[in-house]
């Protein structure tokens, strides 16, 4: 299936809860908006992953589960086995695995854990993925997940490294159309012809792995017409030159009506391929009037 016509996926990234009823409202929220995946931020001072995807899954019928993403240094990587498969296994197989390589040095630090060079996280990760591959492929393996192959991995990242260890192992690449703060700074966005550029190179590591492979955007924020101009004045200084006086043109925003932000997913589906789309939850609301004309 070429990625132009593979059907649109939702996912939501949930915030933490002040309560397990609140937990389970959003959840519930989500699923009622149509939403495909509920997904779960791996920050210190958010839930721990597991165990919010495995009340999430409780509280709803049909979403899918995501890691979105783990920071994977924090993670042995059999230990991280064992989590995932028992997950998969209590969920009737609706997790997806999410990985990436960490950025926020100030909680390896709090974790009491080296935060290495990007090249050392990336082949932490990268050895993490191998070896989930290698268990989940063992017939023998225990906890067995529910899904056969295991829970798909989602491995998200932007520079060459973190794509090529995508290309390897990921059943899902997810893109995130604006570069973290490494150091505290606002998120700098990544325009078209940069977007274009990174997903030549992707697929040509994916060979003929490239129809097969999910891809998915990461939106910063869902911007309704009346929120615009106020999003504008603090995403301006930030924007790519080229697209400063038009970015409804960046792939990690979503500018305008809600049919004319169903629009923008479908081109920037034909264009880059993206299928699979993200949402924070401070976006949840906006983004499902969206799914809705999609469906």
């Amino acid at each position: 299936m070429t990625a132009a016509r593979r059907k649109f996926r939702f996912s939501v990234t949930l915030l933490a809860p002040a309560s397990r009823a609140e937990w389970i409202q959003k959840c519930r929220r989500a699923e009622e908006l149509g939403y495909d995946v509920v997904g779960v931020a791996d920050h210190l001072g958010l839930p721990a992953p597991f165990p919010a995807m495995i009340l999430a899954a409780e509280a709803t019928e049909r979403v899918r589960l995501t890691t979105f993403v783990l920071n994977t240094p924090f993670y042995n990587a059999a230990l991280l086995a064992r989590e995932a498969a028992t997950a998969d296994q209590l969920t009737d197989g609706r997790v997806e695995l999410g990985l990436g390589a960490g950025y926020v040095r100030e909680e390896f630090e709090t974790a009491g854990i080296t935060f290495e060079s990007a090249g050392k996280r990336v082949e932490q990760l990268a050895a993490t993925a191998a070896t989930l591959r290698r268990l989940f492929a063992d017939p023998e393996y225990q906890p067995r997940p529910a899904q056969p192959s295991g829970p798909p991995l989602v491995i998200a990242g932007w520079g060459d490294r973190l794509l090529r260890v995508a290309a390897e192992y990921a059943d899902i690449v997810a893109l995130p159309g604006a570069a973290p703060a490494y150091n505290g700074g606002p998120l700098q966005f990544v325009g078209p012809a940069a977007t274009d550029a990174r997903m030549a190179y992707l697929r040509e590591l994916l060979g003929s792995r490239a129809e097969e492979v999910e891809l998915n955007i990461l939106l910063q924020r869902v911007i309704p017409p009346e929120e615009r101009s106020a999003a504008l004045e603090l995403y301006g200084p930030h924007l790519p030159t080229d697209v400063a006086d038009r970015p409804e043109e960046l792939p990690a925003l979503l500018i305008g009506t809600a049919k004319e932000m169903a629009r923008q997913l479908e081109e920037r589906r034909e264009r880059f391929g993206f299928s699979y789309v993200s949402v924070l939850e401070t976006s949840m609301e906006p983004m499902g009037a969206v799914i809705e004309l999609l469906r």
